[in-house]
């Protein structure tokens, strides 16, 4: 059976299933969507806890093991099992599918998963999970459907806003959920169930854009030239180390020169997309970065991360983070002066 993340708390209040899996790439839709079905096998006597992870290497007897565990000790339990690559592999697969056609009854299957792509969701695997259990894949709002996510939580608490305040706090926390939901508790905190106006959340918001490394990246990918300045300048301002800076985006740059090379001995972007493992996720952004320049623009920013590399050791003199601020610039298609990407 398959769920909207909206139908999880109503299906759990009425039953609980012997197996659920939860997939989506946005951490806090995940986090609740497992917490809630913890909290519901916890009411129904689950009070032990197995969690296994699925790595390289993974021994699926592992899992196949805690079911008769669970009969040999007769705890009820949760089994988490984590798939952060959303795809269990042929071995992985026919556990999965055991396990969905005898569910030992002492326990609650979790399986919180990366996003599941389309092929899949055709998968024996699957449709067994799906058949014997509940399927979960969460979405996050879109940028345009954030300020609507915003005011249904917002109600949730007993919470009011006008909507030029849902707009601010939208545009703060720039799609970071996470972000938005602490905001809205501290708000919540602040003010009560007191309507909220746009001088309120703007006395009382941070700005929780996500100065992370991994944004940088796709920020600077995406062609965003502002926000991509931003996001560098918040990293710097947060004290991030300027050699992890740079192993992001060498590794990125690296990478798109092998796929840039690809397309140009005839490769589809979607073929080499798929060879070089894109996330579903990050095709977009990817893709932008390999329409923007050719294999020997890919190449000549290597050689400038290269030169940023000396810089950090002290082997040569410079401002990393000056060096670092063109890098990304080039990569989001600035053009700063002649030869800058060639330096």
């Amino acid at each position: 059976m398959k769920l909207r993340s909206g139908q999880l708390a109503g299906h759990l209040a009425r039953e609980l299933a012997p197996i659920y899996l939860i997939s989506g790439d946005e951490p806090l839709q995940v986090a609740e969507a497992s917490d809630a079905v913890r909290g519901a096998a916890r009411e129904q006597g689950f009070t032990g806890r197995e969690v296994l992870s699925v790595d390289k290497g993974f021994d699926w007897s592992r899992f196949a093991a805690a079911a008769s565990e669970l009969s040999l000790f007769a705890e009820r339990r949760v089994v988490e099992l984590r798939l952060p690559g959303g795809k269990p592999g042929d071995a992985g697969g026919k556990a999965l599918r055991a396990w969905a056609g005898s569910p030992p009854p002492e326990c609650v299957l979790l399986i919180i998963s990366a996003k599941i792509d389309a092929s899949a969701q055709r998968s024996k695997w699957f449709q067994a999970l799906e058949q014997g259990g509940v399927v979960v894949q969460l979405w996050p709002p879109k940028p345009e459907e954030l300020p609507q996510w915003i005011r249904q939580r917002m109600q949730a608490r007993g919470m009011q806003a006008s909507p030029d305040a849902i707009a601010l706090l939208a545009e703060r926390v720039e799609g970071n959920l996470l972000a938005a939901a602490q905001e809205i508790e501290k708000l919540h905190l602040l003010h009560g169930g007191q309507p909220l106006t746009l001088q309120d959340v703007a006395a009382a918001v941070a700005d929780s854009a996500r100065f992370n490394i991994y944004e940088l990246v796709d920020t600077a990918l995406s062609g965003d030239l502002p926000r991509t300045v931003r996001t560098l300048r918040g990293l710097q301002g947060e004290g991030v180390d300027p050699v992890l800076v740079l192993w992001a985006l060498s590794r990125e740059i690296r990478a798109l020169a092998v796929m840039a090379t690809a397309l140009e001995s005839g490769g589809s972007p979607e073929q080499v997309m798929r060879q070089h493992r894109v996330w579903e996720q990050r095709k977009p952004v990817v893709r932008r970065g390999l329409q923007r320049h050719d294999r020997l623009r890919w190449q000549q920013m290597l050689r400038r991360a290269a030169r940023i590399d000396r810089l950090t050791k002290g082997i040569d003199k410079g401002n990393p983070w000056d060096e670092l601020l063109q890098l990304v610039l080039l990569m989001a298609g600035a053009r700063l002066f002649q030869g800058a990407a060639t330096a």
